[in-house]
């Protein structure tokens, strides 16, 4: 770092050190206890240091505090000054360097179109496996006993059986199918659990299959089929996710892969007074003429699952607004999630056999200790989820 990143880092740590020792207490004041000599000598042998009243004014200044911060910002991608430094023999083979490095973005390109070409090759295939799962799940098709051994079962002694025999049954013996099995699947896996409320999961009991479809351009579709239900009349809800696979040619080290740049939901038909995404407002308001007052009723936006497929609209070039990238953001990335993680491996999802692991961080030790502790419970094959209606979050409906 050169000798002005030093120096901002300098200043921002002896910022941030005062900060946290001046930080102001809710405490009602009273009148502190007078300190004994032995307490002064201890403190002073301990090097307790406490911010004077003008240090704490200057370190809740916003304006200082907006100035160290703007500084800091603008370090971000600042030179070091090595680069500069090097020969200019040195210099001009780098530029070949990162010539060679664009063929090597565009040989990568090609390679992600040829991936999307051999998804749509091998999809009749996937999709060949994945009726068998839904026709199971929503009770069409009975397996046989062949296709129901499992390694595991022979494992199983009869005190563990017994065990298993106590648990309470939350469905009947004669049950058809899985019964809510994908609402299941999505309450294991935190960041669908997150999207969930409580008014959703009546209907998503009505799910009984997610389908994964690609698109002839790059793109992806996601089919959320549903059973009869008194919600809406709809059978089948969709997402659709257009990506782009190209290189930019005036910024060509962007290239990441296929990029999502667009999403499409799609309509609900609600049934009378069924729709969960809004909820009715009525407000009075007085004439300012006659004083005369009228109610307005008008319909706001609740959280629910099913706002999923009503998505933001695509940013334009000229709109930084940074709520509105984080919240396109966040569609894109649930949207890739269902794609690449959970519908293949909803069956493991619901089981608990995986988790979603993706967030976690750090280096390979600790990632072994995260695994032990993951098959200690949701990897445990007798993983039961959690039914407690307190985890559920509740629907902001009037």
């Amino acid at each position: 770092l050169g000798s002005r990143a030093r120096a901002l880092i300098h200043v921002f740590v002896v910022f941030s050190f005062f900060s946290t020792m001046s930080e102001p207490k809710n405490d009602p004041p009273s009148p502190a206890p007078a300190a004994s000599a032995d307490e002064k000598t201890a403190a002073k042998a301990q090097g307790t240091t406490q911010a004077t009243p003008d240090m704490r004014s200057l370190l809740t200044n916003p304006t200082l505090v907006q100035a160290v911060q703007d500084q800091l910002g603008s370090l971000v991608g600042t030179s070091s000054g090595y680069i500069e430094s090097l020969p200019d023999s040195v210099k001009r083979r780098l530029k070949a360097l990162k010539n060679l490095q664009v063929e090597h973005i565009k040989v990568e390109a090609k390679f992600y179109e040829k991936v999307h070409a051999l998804e749509l090759q091998f999809l009749p295939q996937y999709r060949a496996v994945a009726e068998k799962i839904a026709n199971i799940v929503g009770g069409k098709y009975e397996p046989t006993d062949e296709e129901c051994q499992w390694d595991s079962d022979e494992g199983s002694d009869d005190e563990e059986k017994k065990d298993e025999e106590k648990l309470p049954k939350p469905f009947p013996e004669d049950c058809k199918g899985v019964p809510e099995f994908w609402l299941t699947a999505m309450k294991n896996v935190e960041v669908l659990q997150d999207k969930i409320f409580e008014c959703d999961e009546p209907i998503l009991k009505h799910l009984i299959d997610i389908e994964l479809a690609y698109t002839e351009t790059p793109g992806f579709t996601l089919k959320f089929h549903f059973d009869s239900n008194e919600y809406f009349s709809d059978t089948v809800l969709t997402k659709t996710y257009d990506l782009k696979i190209e290189v930019n040619s005036d910024e060509p080290f962007s290239f990441d892969g296929p990029e999502v740049v667009e999403s499409a939901g799609c309509p609900i038909n609600w049934n009378k007074g069924k729709n969960i995404t809004v909820k009715t407002v009525k407000k009075k308001q007085k004439h300012k003429g006659h004083g005369q007052g009228r109610v307005v009723t008008r319909q706001i936006k609740v959280d629910s699952f099913f706002n999923f497929f009503s998505p933001p609209e695509r940013l334009e070039d000229d709109d930084d607004d940074p709520d509105r990238v984080a919240e396109i953001a966040q569609d894109y990335e649930l949207g890739l999630f269902f794609r690449d993680r959970f519908v293949p491996k909803a069956v493991l999802f619901f089981t608990g056999d995986i988790v979603d692991d993706d967030d976690f961080d750090g280096d390979d030790e600790d990632d072994e200790l995260e695994g032990d502790e993951d098959e200690d419970e949701e990897g445990d094959p007798n993983f039961k989820p959690s039914n407690n209606a307190a985890e559920v979050k509740e629907c902001k409906q009037q």
